[in-house]
């Protein structure tokens, strides 16, 4: 891993003796890690003042997934666009932004280095901070816009390239305890969803089917080892597709509603089961529901009802905080903004990325 990625190292060098505001600063983010291009200004850390998202969904759509170097050049063409409407849109002028914040990583590296890039550029022109953020630590302090975090946390990552369990010990400061070791739960529903002839992307087709689904085909449960918080779900995908295979051998329609309730069943049994399992054995405070799965209604609903049953309060961002975007990138940078541990200007985009090497 580069030297760079650990971007808490070195105080930016064109800010190293400036003081900063201690109160009504302003960050601006920029987002731009895989398809979404976005930019927020963040007052305190806490008030988003705007959060503008440009999404590429309707041009990858038609590749039945994203194409990295199509998602690059979108990013570019927006780019400067999008600053600028979110500026208006905040009411206010860059003079007037204290510190920029922007996805370091993980991402796609092409798609990354768009953002770097011009968030390297405003630092420079306008003399302010520049903080590399984490886009995981990103969509976990998503929550922190809607509510205090209390530690330590549990936090559910579910996103489209990710499935982990994070401890959060104190503030900032994370350990990954539990990842997925092949398809992630936003692939699997990508994959699944293709095989029921949804378009891309397929998580919401499959979840509206699922919950109107009156039948369930019943598929197993990936728990892996029994003291495991990993992740494996291309198995579930595959006994999906045996069973439209199993069924279209006998001459029969496959019951597409009744299969999109049992992969969401198998998927929600075993990710919030884990997650109360680790809130458990690691005595967590609260649960933190986050990534862009984290709009999924079954998932949702099934969590909610899990720690209630327990007594642990959970968190849960709005679902335009879970998608990728801007306003949880300024709420992670907020974190190393008040300790002053910023990022140099050759800081580069990081394809891979450890959030635990990322903490405060």
């Amino acid at each position: 891993m580069s030297e760079t990625t650990n971007t808490a190292a070195s105080p930016s060098d064109h800010i190293e003796n400036q003081e900063l505001p201690d109160s009504g600063y302003l960050l601006l983010a920029i987002e731009t890690s895989c398809d979404e291009t976005s930019v927020a200004v963040v007052r305190n850390g806490r008030e988003v003042l705007s959060n503008i998202i440009s999404s590429q969904i309707d041009t990858h759509r038609q590749f039945g997934g994203v194409v990295p170097e199509i998602a690059s050049r979108k990013h570019v063409e927006s780019m400067t666009l999008i600053i600028e409407e979110a500026l208006r849109e905040a009411q206010v002028e860059l003079p007037d932004i204290d510190g920029i914040a922007v996805t370091q990583g993980p991402g796609l590296i092409g798609a990354l280095l768009v953002g770097v890039v011009a968030a390297k550029s405003l630092a420079m022109a306008l003399d302010v901070p520049l903080i590399g953020t984490h886009h995981i630590a990103g969509h976990i302090y998503a929550n922190h816009l809607v509510g205090d975090i209390l530690y330590p946390a549990i936090a559910l990552v579910v996103s489209g390239g990710h499935t982990e369990i994070v401890l959060l010990e104190s503030e900032g400061k994370f350990r990954m305890i539990g990842r997925t070791r092949d398809d992630a739960v936003g692939e699997a529903y990508d994959k699944v969803a293709r095989a029921l002839r949804f378009p891309y992307p397929g998580g919401p087709y499959v979840d509206r089917l699922a919950q109107e689904a009156t039948e369930e085909v019943v598929l197993p449960r990936s728990w892996l080892e029994p003291d495991s918080y990993d992740f494996s779900f291309s198995g579930l995908k595959s006994a999906v597709l045996a069973e439209i295979n199993r069924s279209r051998m006998k001459g029969e329609t496959p019951e597409f509603s009744a299969l999109a309730r049992g992969f969401q069943q198998s998927v929600i049994d075993v990710v919030t089961g884990k997650a109360i399992k680790a809130a458990k054995e690691f005595g967590a405070r609260q649960m933190l529901l986050c990534g862009g799965v984290a709009a999924n209604k079954g998932l949702r609903t099934k969590l909610t009802e899990l720690c209630a049953e327990v007594g642990l309060p959970l968190l849960i961002p709005p679902n335009k905080l879970c998608t990728d975007n801007a306003a949880m990138i300024a709420a992670a940078a907020d974190m190393k903004w008040r300790r002053k541990q910023f990022s140099s200007l050759d800081l580069k985009a990081e394809a891979v990325m450890s959030l635990e090497e990322w903490s405060v």
